[in-house]
């Protein structure tokens, strides 16, 4: 039994066992589905314990692969909850220093976007989109996370949401785009500094978990 529900709208399914892939003993199959619109998705699946080792996905029309992108599910998990175990939520709350706070002091490099007295956005270092880049408050004021955040937050949320659109659109989204803040290790929250992905340039799947 497939882990992921098929979409109703599913013409045709295809499968096949992946042995290329390291997955724990747990069995993979590459689903490819092809809907109304004659565009192809892939998705990997896992079939056992409802867990995911990798996923893979890539689009394209039928006969003309894109770029494959392959990607550890568990890898954003992992990374949160060894965030929770080092003491990362409560080292932010009490004031230590963040990655993202050492990239607005410019203390670490990154590819700045845009800037203003209150906002920072910047290219995201391993993006999983052709446009994908993260706006953070410059100063966090107790926003560690997302469900730490209180009524004079906010105007600071509203132009942190301002902000992702109009980068967006100057980094060309003009057709849509994504923003996720995830919030604990539940929603794979590594950085206690809030921030919001921002994903575009091509068109992204539904459900996104």
């Amino acid at each position: 039994m497939l882990s992921r529900p098929l979409p109703p709208d599913a013409r045709f399914v295809a499968g096949y066992l992946d042995p290329g892939l390291q997955t724990d003993s747990r069995t993979v199959i590459l689903v490819m589905l092809v809907a109304p619109r004659g565009l192809v998705s892939a998705h990997l699946v896992c079939i056992a314990q409802n867990h995911a080792k990798r996923i893979v996905q890539y689009g394209h029309k039928r006969a003309r692969l894109g770029n494959l992108i392959v990607r550890s599910m568990s890898d954003e998990g992992k990374a949160a909850q060894k965030s929770v175990e080092s003491g990362a939520p409560q080292k932010a709350e009490q004031g230590e220093l963040t990655l993202f706070d050492k990239i607005v002091s410019k203390q670490i490099p990154a590819t700045i976007l845009f800037e203003d007295e209150t906002a920072l956005a910047f290219k995201d270092i391993n993006p999983q989109a052709p446009v994908h880049f993260l706006v953070i408050p410059k100063n966090r004021d107790g926003l560690t996370q997302l469900s730490n955040c209180s009524d004079r937050h906010e105007p600071l949320l509203g132009h942190l949401i301002r902000v992702a659109s109009k980068v967006a659109l100057q980094e060309g989204c003009e057709k849509g785009f994504r923003t996720v803040i995830n919030d604990g290790p539940q929603g794979c929250q590594s950085v206690y500094h809030l921030h919001v992905h921002v994903f575009g340039g091509k068109q992204l799947g539904w459900p996104p978990c």
